[in-house]
């Protein structure tokens, strides 16, 4: 069975450049473009993979607050940190959002670290993010993702929900003294 990825061309509406999606990433490319000029693969690699899109949460009907609980959405494997079956999540999940260029301004609910939110709003990555560290796991380490850090929805009803509502620790805002010193000695 073959791992599957975020990257998943047979249900993207994106138009297709098949020398752009095989061509390296030119570093930056989120600085230069916006969501709407980036290729699939430009994209699909601006999802940093911390998977808070995946937790369910609960918004208060009177005042519009958002609470985050440490409940993940039924196809969420805590342990790789991502959708056990992306390309076939609708199918299981029909309400799973899918990102958009279009629809990313306008959700509310996507974390502030959310890189497509950043490049929405004209801001810049975190340290912790793949494109930046070159490291996939520097968004785990930063503790800025959810992996090993919920439990799956499977039958739990709103007052479950309420007991799960949960604060979600900040990213740490600069690398730790041991990464730093290893990124150091890259260059």
């Amino acid at each position: 069975m073959s791992k599957t990825t975020l990257l998943d061309y047979r249900h993207s509406r994106r138009k297709r450049d098949e020398s752009a999606d095989s061509a390296p990433l030119e570093p930056g490319y989120w600085r230069r473009k916006t969501l709407t000029q980036m290729n699939e693969r430009e994209w699909e690699s601006l999802c940093d993979r911390c998977s808070k899109c995946c937790v369910i949460s609960i918004e208060d009907a009177d005042s519009g607050t958002l609470y985050l609980t440490d409940v993940s959405c039924k196809l969420f494997d805590t342990k790789s940190c991502g959708c056990s079956d992306y390309a076939n999540r609708k199918q299981y999940v029909p309400d799973c959002v899918k990102l958009t260029p279009k629809n990313v301004p306008k959700l509310d609910w996507l974390p502030r670290t959310c890189a497509y939110r950043l490049v929405s709003e004209g801001k810049d990555l975190f340290w912790w993010h793949p494109l930046i560290s070159d490291d996939p796991e520097t968004v785990h380490t930063s503790n800025a993702s959810v992996r090993d850090k919920t439990r799956p929805e499977g039958r739990l009803q709103m007052a479950g929900l309420i007991k799960r509502i949960t604060r979600w620790p900040e990213p740490m805002e600069r690398p730790p003294a041991k990464a730093r010193r290893a990124r150091r000695g890259r260059r």
